[in-house]
This record gives structure tokens, C-alpha cells and sequence, in this order.
């Protein structure tokens, strides 16, 4: 039974990119389905694994429910799109969740392999650590596996600090303290 409550909203933004690209960022909606789905099946196999941790070729009837209905309150899920109406194309997805009654969260970041390099997984990372900061969340935490090198300097550069990981010697738990972004702009869109 999906929980009510207020929503976490999350205002479409219109970034430009490190190479002059512009997506926009939105929170994803129901009529996703197909264009994750599409993103997903075109990650090369190395990028499903980073993101997924295990082999994957497409996500789950399943998954692709809970991705395009986060749980009231608790979850932020977004996408950045380039193109508009029928042309639009995800390029990538980020996303922060959490355990009811819970001011921690945890996030996730996937960019499709021709967006790669263009600072795109910093901007939602960016924008996902300011939205868990409006919303209350004190504490962000993610898992990269630890041959992920781009990501885990990434966590860093953004204030993440490596804690122990229990769960795999072969990733890395992150964390944040949420609390110091308060009045903080995760940077300049259009």
C-alpha cells in the first residue's frame, strides 16, 4: 500500500552543460515507463553494472513501477531529458529514498554513456542533496562499488565521506551531513 502524505515536489530546471548541452531536469511521472526503460537497455553493460551493482539488461515490470511512482514523502526520483514532446530522450536518472520516519536518505545516479563527462551526474547530485535538505533530511548516504573511481571523487568534491561499508568489500558507503547546505543554491540553470 503506497503511504500518503505531501509530496516531495521538485520545480523542472533547465541546466546547461559543461559542453553547451541543455537538458531539463524533472521529476519523473507515470508516462516514463518506456523512455526509462529505453535509457536503461542503452547503458553499455559497465554502466548497468555501476549503477545496478549485479547484471541487468532492463529493469523489472516491478522496478519500473516503484521508479515511476516514488513513495509519497519519501522518495524524489528524477530524470534529465533532452528533446521536447515526442523526441524527448532520458538521458539520465538520480534519485533519493527513504525509510519512513526516517531523516536519512539514500541516493542513486545513472547517466546514460553519451552524456558522460559533461557534469550532468554532479548537477543531480546537486540537486538532489538540495531537495533532501528542504525536505527535512539531515543525513545522505550512497553505495558505489569501489571500482566506480569518477563517482567516488565525485561523493568527495560534493562533501561525501567514506565510511565502512559491512555489506561487500567491493563498495563504498558514502555519507553527508545535510544540515551544512542550508541557504545553498545547487548552482546556476538557465
Amino acid at each position: 500500500m503506497r503511504e500518503t502524505g505531501p509530496p516531495i515536489e521538485f520545480a523542472p530546471v533547465v541546466l546547461r552543460l559543461k559542453q553547451g548541452q541543455r537538458v531539463t531536469v524533472r521529476a519523473i511521472g507515470p508516462d516514463d515507463r518506456e523512455r526509462l526503460q529505453s535509457a536503461v537497455r542503452g547503458l553499455s553493460e559497465e554502466s548497468r553494472y555501476l549503477r545496478f551493482m549485479g547484471v541487468l539488461r532492463e529493469l523489472s515490470p516491478q522496478l519500473l513501477e516503484i521508479a515511476t511512482h516514488p513513495r509519497v514523502g519519501r522518495e524524489l526520483q528524477l530524470v534529465a531529458v533532452a528533446g521536447e514532446g515526442t523526441e524527448e530522450t532520458i538521458v539520465a536518472g538520480a534519485r533519493y529514498s527513504s525509510e519512513a520516519g526516517s531523516k536519512d536518505c539514500e541516493f542513486a545516479i545513472a547517466v546514460t554513456d553519451q552524456w558522460h563527462g559533461v557534469g550532468l551526474a554532479r548537477r543531480l547530485l546537486e540537486l538532489l542533496m538540495q531537495s533532501a535538505s528542504k525536505y527535512g533530511f539531515v543525513q545522505m548516504e550512497g553505495y558505489i562499488l569501489a571500482s566506480n573511481g569518477r563517482m567516488l571523487r565525485l561523493a568527495k568534491r560534493l562533501g561525501f565521506v567514506s565510511v565502512e561499508s559491512s555489506e561487500d568489500p567491493t563498495v563504498r558507503k558514502v555519507r553527508c551531513d545535510l544540515t551544512r547546505l542550508a541557504g545553498r543554491s545547487a548552482g546556476s540553470a538557465e
